[in-house]
């Protein structure tokens, strides 16, 4: 089921039905994100008779070869000088186009970082301050998207003002709950809506330090009068060529055709990984002692992305927010016979570790008490990646070149 909800959000499966009329003038392909190195890939495979040119920007380690289209790499989840480089040569791509021409921008989950263009005044350093922050505090990822498209020069629409007169098609792979794509890589090409003073009260709300150059520029634009935009062209256009909830109805299908029942709990859930967890062992022990809200067999099957918050003076293990989350479902289930489940990234890096994420299972627990290891330490030390390492159950795909958030499933029989 899990490989089944990866595989649907290949590039190379769904792209090609998206494409728009091919143009009359220049094609420039433009993009960032973990996946955008096999979009651009996949663009070339639909489309060989139309001459490419662009540049696209994803992860290490996540590029693929292609012909015309320029593959850059930089670093995920804080940026670094290459994320800056990058942006400035995707914005340069565009420079110059007319109303005859076409871009189409390949984006996809995080692609935030990777485009890491600061606005004037702010150092690369600073922003880089902020996302640090931003990533312990426990903040959703629409609330730190919000942050990052105020603090941009790339962001919140900005490229696709950058290409104008031309027209952008956007191809978005979501890894965003509720799959807005004003969110999904700070919506370079997507009008923002959001205010500068949204950031602040963000920022405010977690506590959070920022460098005076970036509060002074919040304040700044905050305290202006709004005044008109720079133009997009008219026949902008957003597409969603995969996102949680397909990934999640490929995986159902999976379970129908072997007999077991799928209950799709939702695919935009957030709130803290081991919180979660309980919750879900909790409708889990439903369905196998109450047959509610389902009769085994059944899989209960969810998608989104929740947190983990990293308090001040707090040393954290190693672990990503669903290798917590089975943690803590394990934890809750204790041992449950008939309960098995498995939760990971979809673009195969739970967080910032190898692993994609792993599985637990009625034996989870015994084994690792027998291995000495107390479940509640590594679950206080958010060092959930170390504890399942030692029992072999970590899930490692390696990068699956595509994103659409986390897949977790739960089969009870």
């Amino acid at each position: 089921m899990f490989d089944a909800a990866v595989a649907s959000a290949s590039p190379f499966h769904v792209l090609a039905q998206f494409l728009p009329e091919k143009p009359k003038g220049r094609c420039v392909v433009v993009g960032a994100g973990k996946a955008a190195a096999s979009m651009a890939a996949a663009l070339e495979a639909a489309w060989p008779d139309v001459p490419l040119e662009g540049v696209v920007v994803t992860r290490d380690d996540h590029a693929m070869p292609t012909r015309s289209i320029l593959v850059l790499e930089a670093s995920h989840p804080v940026p670094d000088e290459r994320s800056e480089q990058a942006a400035r040569k995707i914005l340069q791509a565009v420079q110059g186009l007319g109303a005859d021409d076409l871009v189409i921008a390949l984006i996809s989950g995080g692609g935030s970082a990777l485009l890491a263009l600061p606005a004037e005044g702010i150092t690369l350093g600073e922003k880089k301050q902020i996302a640090r922050q931003l990533l312990h505090s426990g903040a959703t990822i629409a609330e730190m998207n919000t942050v990052r498209r105020h603090l941009s020069a790339i962001k919140g629409g900005r490229l696709a003002q950058a290409a104008y007169p031309a027209r952008v098609v956007s191809l978005i792979i979501s890894d965003v709950p509720g799959d807005s794509p004003a969110v999904i890589a700070s919506g370079p090409t997507v009008r923002d809506d959001t205010t500068a003073l949204d950031a602040l009260r963000i920022i405010h709300k977690y506590d959070l330090t920022l460098p005076p150059a970036a509060e002074a520029l919040l304040k700044r634009e905050a305290d202006q009068s709004r005044t008109a935009p720079p133009p997009m062209a008219e026949g902008n256009s957003v597409t969603m060529i995969a996102t949680p909830f397909f990934a999640l109805g490929a995986a159902a299908e999976v379970a129908r055709r072997a007999g077991v029942t799928p209950v799709i709990l939702g695919d935009a859930l957030e709130g803290e990984s081991s919180a979660a967890g309980t919750l879900f062992a909790g409708i889990a022990r439903s369905v196998k002692q109450h047959g509610q809200p389902v009769k085994a067999p059944a899989v209960l099957l969810s998608g989104g992305e929740t947190t983990v918050t990293i308090r001040p003076g707090e040393k954290p293990g190693k672990g990503g927010r669903n290798t917590e989350f089975l943690l803590s479902c394990a934890l809750s289930l204790a041992g449950e016979a008939g309960i098995w489940a498995v939760a990971g990234d979809s673009d195969g890096i739970d967080g910032t570790e190898d692993a994609a994420g792993a599985m637990i299972g009625p034996q989870t627990l015994e084994r690792g008490a027998k291995l000495g290891m107390s479940v509640e330490d590594f679950l206080k030390r958010h060092d959930s990646y170390s504890y399942f390492k030692k029992l072999d159950d970590l899930v490692m795909t390696g990068p699956t070149l595509t994103n659409v958030n986390d897949i977790r499933l739960i089969l009870v029989l």
